[in-house]
């Protein structure tokens, strides 16, 4: 997949935007966050905004919508949410990141974040090689995780209407792992969030 360089296409087709952009308050908090605490690397070899980019970018190769370009660029949001003394970062990572945005973004965006670790176990289940290829921290979080899917629960997880999207996102989070790679910051992608974000006020 980087065989194309990950920064040779135009981050938008609105990019002239990007520089007069009002944040909405939301995306605000959400740059906060990653400013405070992207540096993490929860076990792996890049931090968490290297990781965030770089998966971001898979998903504009693959020629996404915005809103799963979003949820690329926002699937592992939960560890940076969640304290945790976890070397690899919180296990319910994919859940709490959901459940975080879902007042603020779709379910095109939240549903295939909150699927993202089901998806790793399903393809763990029915790819062979899949798992020898995982990282030190995604063989980790899988066992704690449930593990390889059952059958049973394949066949469930397939039945969500997100399932593939979940699986896109998965295959990015595993690519997107490669280091010295990352030119852009989360900022970058405004334009992406500020796309997807839907138009509801956010509390005082």
């Amino acid at each position: 997949m980087f065989g194309e360089s990950l920064y040779s296409r135009s981050i938008h087709p609105h990019h002239s935007l990007y520089m007069t952009i009002i944040m909405h308050p939301f995306i605000q908090q959400i740059v906060s966050l990653f400013d405070a605490q992207g540096s993490q690397t929860y076990g792996e070899d890049i931090n968490q905004i290297e990781h965030a980019v770089q998966c971001a970018q898979l998903a504009i190769i693959a020629g996404e919508p915005s809103e799963l370009v979003v949820s690329a660029l926002l699937h592992d949001i939960g560890h940076l949410m969640a304290a945790t003394d976890i070397a690899f970062g919180n296990y319910k990572h994919d859940l709490i990141g959901a459940e975080f945005l879902a007042p603020y973004f779709s379910k095109e965006v939240t549903e295939p974040i909150r699927l993202h670790a089901q998806a790793k176990r399903y393809l763990c289940a029915v790819e062979e090689g899949y798992l020898a290829g995982l990282s030190a921290a995604s063989v980790d979080s899988l066992h704690n995780q449930g593990g390889l899917m059952s059958a049973s629960e394949q066949q469930s997880f397939l039945q969500d209407p997100f399932a593939q999207a979940a699986i896109k996102l998965r295959r990015w989070d595993d690519e997107g792992k490669v280091q010295e790679l990352s030119k852009n910051g989360i900022r970058h992608y405004l334009p992406y969030l500020e796309a997807a974000i839907l138009k509801v006020t956010i509390p005082a």
